[in-house]
């Protein structure tokens, strides 16, 4: 083609439109998946500054920004004949290599770059000093060094500086030939995230854009021109990013800060709401962005004035939280009992609840105790609910009762219910006669004198007489206006809708309306920074702030006392993705707003075309090159639910643009779980995006999976929706905490990556022929990979692109782009075969196919240190031990690869076999940990060789004869003779992983020693 293009930058070369029309992209290929790994998990690790957080951090499902910037450079960059040339560019542009480590770096002193490079061992100290001189004397001038080791650079300190020749820009070079001998977490660990930089990119930076365009054939000075030639030789124009299921906005936000025309559509209004703030705050100028948080702190402190009269007692103190608890009435006594799980308050103050007996109103009051005691605070960490069962003394006598029992809980098949009364719309506090009643009893105040202080003066109180007047006032307050509020779009006016997490708040409390979460005091706030939003002239913008005050601003906030160094401080609504009702919670004070106002972490200027939606994927209508989503597969979050919660508040009257959007959950419509629903919706969806994209067009869709059924599920869908997967790729993305779930422990850490083509023609299959096809892919995709490790090792890499992990993923990958590429098997239509209905643990022929290419990839990840013919012969569990056995000597101990090599080694329970599960600190268990008794009932394990070594080496570690050991073994292993120099190569695999530093590695190769010289 000679048709010319018109850049928005033009340069001096000429893009040709479409002459990468039919080129395979880099993320086909090869795509550097570890360093992408640490890197997400990083930025994830970075929790508050992180760059769209401060936009709702009550929205948890977010996928890393330079997660989603991988995603999409790595399908607009061509995979070439050189791989290790487009490695190079890719990473360039991703700031992953040493060149981008050293702008990374910033400040890095040269003494820091010196002190790298002795503890790596890249130069000679005599080699070194070459490249460093030393200030001396006043006015400074530099002299040379003779040597330079760790005690030098110590006695040097500040003084040492880069040659006077290397001054300009030679010093970068010899910093980057320090680096490459830094172990990659390490680097990552001592900079700053890309992000940081991203705004400058590498703009006037000559020697990158001259190996970029030297390599792709283009003329760009940016990462925006760049993308934008690139989508040019692809597509023909500027490429178009789509995501039909944006959520937090983390996907659309970094296609168009890549330069993309980015495309968002949820049909969650909440999900929209990030995503075009996203858009509008972390996309505008810096300065634009401290006038909207300007504009904002400016509000809350208006809202502060119009609360004072509500939050000031007579010494001018002001209120900065105050805690209320549930209360019942005791079946036995008659006395009214608060609720809650402990009685302290403030750890750092001293400051604990203690229950007194009023015996004149029949109840229990809670005295608030400041400077307690050592046995104070240790009573008061036991507080009257334990469970369903609430327990106090009274008058010396303890008494126990059931909560469930009091609520007079029942169940009709699977109809739960109870007693309680249902709350009327318009009530904002329970009845007297209720069976929950509710209860101030201890008020955090602010002093006057400390009011304006970055940090203020606080002490806590019981509630005095004064007190219980400001709170008739605030509901009275609220009971005159709650009628016209809710005509105004202020308050919420909308049931509770019952559901799998709706269901608690009315089952366990009777609120049957979303205004029933708020105490009155927080309807009263809210409902005047709701007004004062939108009022502004700016109030689209400001928009963004209203959940997240309603997130930390409702009867679900719980009261942390370990919060603010042990001061108590209150915590978010989502702090767990649920509606779970607390029977002690905390009400924030107006000034509490201070603490919140913020937005993003950090914005630049983008001025990019982007449009969002809030329509389901499966009406989206916008055509798009590339679709990136996120879908919510198996997700045990129900955003459809949860997010009514916020809903409930915006959904009448809302400023424009938001008034065209339709506020409302849509939950028949919500994509969910799994099972033949989740199917049906999952190919509606991305067929209808397939019909949107090109034929050489793509789709990349990442997922966390915890079933072993994934994989043939996916297939399913995808071929029902037309496409054929090219590549899949595994990213490390939830850490820790940060995993979903309670407290991260134990869960699923990955997301899959998986790449999708328009699947183009018709082509038929035998079940008999495909498995031969699947076998060579297979084989084929990880032998390259491999071969593409030993020849970056062999240009000077100290580390693996690809770890054993990323060799496992390739092999599904491959098993899947064969599989998907066909329309018909057996004469079976897959279109429909993808939409027909399962039957209970139904194992079809997808599911044959998947562990066939798993078996298949296994056989190709022999251990260093292993032989072929005995990695064949060896069981499941035994390699799965053996396999991370060897990642643990190589300092891989995350859980997510225990679990997934488990799936891969079909080990029904991998916990057997584990020491630690701690997330980030997983440990198999070793010969100690097995003993001499446990393990040998493990299947298809237990009566193995590597069981019987480990045994071997436990009964050397407690010092047991040697020949005595060699009969256990004879006695223990069938045919002992013919396997014994099996045995011997598993026990010099064990010493060789384990090291001979530690004593089962000295123990282990002992015993290869013995069984050498064994006499037979």
């Amino acid at each position: 083609m000679n048709i010319m293009t018109t850049l928005t930058n033009p340069t001096e070369s000429t893009i040709v439109p479409f002459s990468m029309v039919a080129t395979p992209s880099f993320i086909e290929r090869v795509w550097p998946a570890q360093k992408i790994s640490k890197e997400s998990e990083a930025e994830r690790k970075s929790v508050s500054s992180q760059t769209l957080t401060g936009l709702g951090g009550y929205w948890k499902g977010r996928k890393p920004l330079i997660l989603n910037r991988a995603c999409i450079l790595g399908a607009l960059l061509p995979a070439t004949e050189d791989a290790q040339a487009d490695l190079a560019v890719f990473e360039r542009l991703m700031m992953m290599d040493d060149h981008g480590f050293v702008l990374r770096g910033g400040g890095r002193s040269a003494s820091e770059y010196a002190r790298l490079a002795i503890t790596h061992g890249v130069f000679t100290p005599d080699v070194l000093a070459q490249y460093f001189e030393r200030r001396v004397g006043r006015p400074m001038i530099v002299e040379p060094i003779s040597s330079l080791d760790m005690e030098a650079i110590d006695e040097i300190g500040r003084n040492l500086v880069w040659a006077t020749s290397l001054r300009e820009d030679g010093w970068r070079d010899v910093a980057e030939t320090i680096l490459a001998h830094v172990p990659y977490e390490q680097k990552v660990d001592d900079t700053d995230r890309p992000e940081y930089l991203e705004a400058a990119g590498y703009a006037g930076d000559e020697v990158t854009w001259q190996m970029v365009n030297s390599h792709l054939g283009t003329s760009a000075q940016s990462i925006p021109q760049l993308v934008e030639q690139l989508g040019v030789m692809r597509f023909g124009r500027l490429p178009k990013i789509g995501d039909a299921f944006s959520g937090s906005g983390q996907i659309p936000y970094e296609a168009l800060r890549t330069g993309c025309d980015s495309f968002a559509s949820d049909q969650n209004p909440i999900a929209a709401l990030l995503t075009w703030s996203s858009f509008e705050l972390a996309g505008s100028a810096p300065d634009e962005l401290e006038k909207v948080v300007q504009r904002l702190a400016g509000i809350a402190r208006q809202v502060e004035t119009e609360m004072v009269r509500y939050e000031t007692n007579s010494r001018g103190d002001r209120i900065k939280a105050l805690l209320y608890c549930v209360e019942i009435r005791c079946p036995e006594t008659g006395y009214l009992i608060p609720l809650a799980p402990n009685w302290t308050i403030s750890p750092k103050m001293r400051t604990v609840g203690r229950l007194v007996a009023n015996h004149s109103d029949r109840r229990m009051d809670i005295e608030i105790v400041t400077n307690a005691t050592d046995a104070e605070m240790k009573a008061a960490e036991t507080g009257t609910v334990d469970g369903d069962y609430v327990t106090y003394q009274l008058d010396g006598e303890t008494h126990r009762f059931s909560i469930s029992r009091s609520r007079g809980d029942r169940r009709d098949g699977d109809i739960k219910g109870n007693l309680l009364r249902r709350w009327n719309s318009d009530e904002i506090v329970p009845r007297a006669d209720d069976i929950f009643g509710e209860r101030l009893y201890c008020i955090q105040w602010a002093t006057r004198d400390t009011l304006e202080a970055a940090r203020q003066t606080v002490y806590y109180a019981a509630p005095c007489a004064e007190d219980m007047e400001r709170e008739d006032l605030v509901q009275s307050t609220v009971e005159a206006n709650l009628a016209g509020w809710r005509a105004d779009g202020l308050v919420p006016d909308m049931p509770i809708e019952p559901g799998l997490k709706t269901d608690d708040p009315i089952r366990t409390r009777g609120w049957s309306d979303w205004l029933h979460l708020f105490n009155p005091r927080q309807i009263l706030v809210l409902s005047k920074l709701h007004a004062a939003i939108r009022a502004s002239d700016d109030a689209a913008r400001l928009y963004f702030f209203m959940p997240r005050a309603l997130d930390n601003n409702s009867r679900l906030n719980r009261w942390k006392p370990s919060q603010g160094g042990g001061l108590g401080g209150v915590v978010g609504t989502f702090d767990n993705q649920a509606l779970n009702t607390l029977f002690n919670f905390a009400v924030r004070g107006s000034i509490g707003f201070r603490s919140l106002v913020a937005g993003p972490a950090r914005s630049q200027q983008l001025n990019g075309p982007r449009r969002v939606e809030t329509v389901p994927g499966n009406r989206v209508s916008e055509p798009r090159d590339i679709w990136v989503t996120d879908p919510p597969y198996g997700d045990a979050v129900v955003y459809h639910e949860l997010t009514e919660f916020f809903i409930s508040w915006l959904r009448k009257n809302p400023p424009a643009p938001f008034d065209t959007w339709t506020w409302d959950s849509r939950r028949p419509l919500a994509i969910q779980g799994e099972g033949e629903d989740f199917r049906r919706k999952m190919v509606e969806t991305y067929g209808n995006l397939t019909k949107l994209m090109p034929d050489n067009g793509m789709q990349i869709v990442m997922f966390t999976h915890q079933s072993g059924s994934v994989w043939a599920d996916l297939a399913l869908i995808f071929w029902g929706a037309g496409l054929q997967v090219s590549a899949a790729w595994y990213i490390a993305t939830e850490t820790g905490s940060n995993a979903p779930g309670k407290r991260g422990v134990g869960l699923v850490q990955g997301t899959v990556i998986l790449v999708l083509r328009k699947r183009n023609g018709n082509v038929s299959g035998y079940e008999d022929e495909i498995v031969q096809d699947v076998r060579a892919e297979v084989a084929h995709q990880i032998d390259t990979l491999f071969g593409l490790n030993q020849s970056l090792k062999g240009a000077g890499r100290i580390e693996n692109l690809f770890e054993d992990a990323d060799l496992q993923m390739a092999g599904y990958a491959a098993a899947l782009r064969v599989l998907t590429g066909y329309t018909s098997i057996d004469g079976k239509d897959m279109t429909a075969e993808a939409l027909r209905p399962r039957r209970k643990n139904e194992v079809g022929f997808v599911d044959r196919m998947i562990d066939y290419a798993v078996s298949v990839a296994n056989e190709h990840m022999v251990p260093d240190g292993l032989t072929a013919r005995l990695w064949q012969q060896l069981s499941g569990p035994e390699r799965f031990y053996l396999k991370m056995l060897s990642l643990e000597s190589n300092g891989l101990t995350k859980l997510d690869n225990y679990q997934n090599f488990a799936r891969a080694f079909r080990v029904g329970d991998h916990g057997a076999f584990m020491a630690s599960s701690r997330p980030n600190e997983a440990r198999l268990k070793n010969a100690i940990d097995f003993g001499s008794r446990t393990g040998f009932d493990i299947p298809e394990f237990g009566t193995g060789l590597v069981r019987a070594v480990l045994f071997a080496i436990e009964a050397l570690q407690r010092e047991l004869e040697p020949e005595v050991v060699l009969l256990q073994l004879r006695d223990i292993v069938p045919e002992y003779f013919k396997r014994r120099q099996d045995i011997v190569e598993i026990a010099e695999y064990v010493s060789r992983q384990r090291g001979r530093d530690q004593e089962e590695g000295r123990n282990a190769a002992v015993l290869s020693n013995l069984l050498r010289n064994e006499r037979l």
